[in-house]
């Protein structure tokens, strides 16, 4: 993995420098959120899920905690549009220019076949109340700190407990592992590279993401997300 300068807030948001003298988990956390740094993002970010020798080809377009995102499927595009809270989230599909409610039963479906659900793809956990801040650990060679995120009573969603580690010194997440009710993991993501796409400017370019099989811990399956780096066009909008 390339040497970490800045990484990508969350899984596509640039990062700005951040302290490493911040303690408080709530400030950590935030900093690791979706933002709105490539909102002017002309053509969104490009790229691709892979799994199984598949390539999906998807879009993410970010406005603060609005997600559009888009995946090629079947030979056609399936366009979403999620708004995040702190209590709720709203998932909205675009069918023939209508835009119609994604039931919440399917947040935890899995997208084309891949490793990754509509859940995973909004990080929903980033925004659940109370994060506890566990001390520091390092992710290979960086130093990270270590959160625990316990969904709230009521919430939707396959996960009970997140574990997620924040770079002490930029801010962005490195690694994300979650937990059924039992506390045993059934999902990790691990940054595995970033790329540079502006001025300072640092944006994720690969994560694993990882199904773990619940009754012995074993990976069951394995999928890529890869981006492309934006064309100078895109780049303009960049701050």
């Amino acid at each position: 993995m390339k040497k970490l300068l800045v990484l990508a807030t969350a899984i596509l948001a640039a990062a700005s420098p951040f302290s490493a003298q911040a303690q408080d988990a709530n400030r950590i956390l935030e900093g690791a959120r979706l933002s709105a740094t490539l909102v002017e993002l002309d053509e969104g970010l490009e790229g691709y899920l892979s799994h199984n020798g598949r390539k999906i080809p998807i879009t993410i377009f970010l406005k603060g905690k609005n997600i559009q995102f888009q995946y090629f499927e079947n030979k056609k595009w399936r366009i979403f549009h999620m708004r995040l809270a702190d209590d709720k989230y709203d998932l909205f599909e675009i069918v023939d220019g209508k835009t119609i409610t994604f039931p919440g039963n399917k947040m935890t479906e899995s997208i084309a076949g891949t490793d990754m659900t509509y859940e995973d793809l909004a990080l929903r956990f980033f925004y659940w109340p109370n994060p506890k801040l566990e001390g520091t650990e390092r992710v290979g060679t960086e130093e990270c700190y270590r959160l625990r995120l316990n969904k709230p009573g009521g919430a939707p969603g396959r996960y009970e407990g997140v574990y997620v580690w924040i770079h002490t010194k930029y801010g962005a997440f490195m690694r994300i592992r979650g937990h059924d009710k039992n506390g045993t993991l059934v999902k990790e993501f691990q940054v595995e590279d970033v790329m540079k796409v502006g001025d300072g400017v640092w944006v994720l370019e690969k994560m694993q993401v990882a199904t773990h099989d619940p009754n012995n811990g074993r990976r069951q399956s394995i999928t890529d997300l890869l981006f492309k780096k934006p064309n100078e066009k895109a780049l303009k909008g960049l701050r």
